[in-house]
């Protein structure tokens, strides 16, 4: 697996005020909420780094969901992948998940393993 970030789209918004400028927020996974809550966090000027699959691809939402994003793609069902994920939560601020119950702490990236790195992790 290789991990790159891509650079967001443009979101174009000029002069608008951006709050959160020093924020830098990371997002795995989910669809609807996690994805759009990030989206506005970006738009207020979060520094949001999308966790994708690579099986994801494009979808119809990803340039209206992903606007002011940059994404890394990761397999979090491999070490690796979870190396990389833990590597982007020890630098996070806050972290947006949209998994099942339970999925993530399978994955050993539950809020135990997550604190582990970064006890300032919201």
């Amino acid at each position: 697996m290789t991990a790159f970030l891509q650079a967001p789209y443009n979101t174009n918004q000029g002069d608008i005020v951006k709050v959160l400028d020093s924020v830098r927020v990371l997002e795995i996974g989910g669809l609807g909420p996690g994805p759009f809550c990030a989206m506005h966090l970006a738009d207020l000027g979060a520094d949001v780094i999308s966790v994708v699959r690579e099986a994801q691809g494009k979808t119809p939402t990803g340039p209206l969901l992903n606007r002011g994003k940059r994404s890394v793609f990761a397999d979090l069902k491999t070490e690796e992948g979870r190396q990389l994920v833990l590597a982007l939560v020890a630098e996070a601020d806050a972290l947006i998940e949209g998994m099942r119950p339970g999925v993530m702490e399978r994955l050993g990236l539950g809020p135990e393993e997550c604190l582990a790195v970064n006890p300032r992790l919201v």
